[in-house]
């Protein structure tokens, strides 16, 4: 009897240890949406919290730095969104760069950005020196 409940209590928290961490990877995984998939959504994406990852097309990032609004276009390579975000872009942000930006689709199309993440190679190069 003794030996039954023994057993009983290390399954419930071998159970609860593993609830606790197969949830903390789950919210450590980062997904994000395409364009392709943001349109397919339709209406039901407006106004949604989301992350959109994509590449930055070139020739289409604008900066105004009086404002600081930047604007861009983020593209999959079969659909494009533009996307508007105020405030200053990361460093290696640069056209043709991969990016994962957080905010929301616009009923207008537009995606508003709060956040910018530069996607980059996990090959490091130094600066070339002057």
């Amino acid at each position: 009897m003794k030996r039954a409940r023994l057993v009983l209590a290390a399954v419930l928290v071998v159970g609860a240890l593993l609830y606790l961490i197969i949830g903390g990877i789950r919210g450590a995984i980062v997904y994000y949406t395409t364009p392709s998939e943001l349109l397919a959504q339709g209406a039901s994406a407006v106004g949604r919290s989301m992350r959109l990852g994509g590449q930055v097309a070139p020739g289409s990032k604008k900066w105004n730095a009086q404002t600081l609004d930047l604007r861009f276009v983020l593209t999959d390579g079969t659909a494009s969104i533009p996307v508007v975000h105020h405030g200053a872009p990361p460093d290696l942000f640069t056209e043709g760069q991969g990016a994962v930006v957080e905010g929301t689709y616009g009923s207008d199309g537009m995606f508003t950005a709060h956040a910018i993440i530069v996607k980059h190679s996990e090959q490091y190069a130094p600066p070339a020196s002057p």
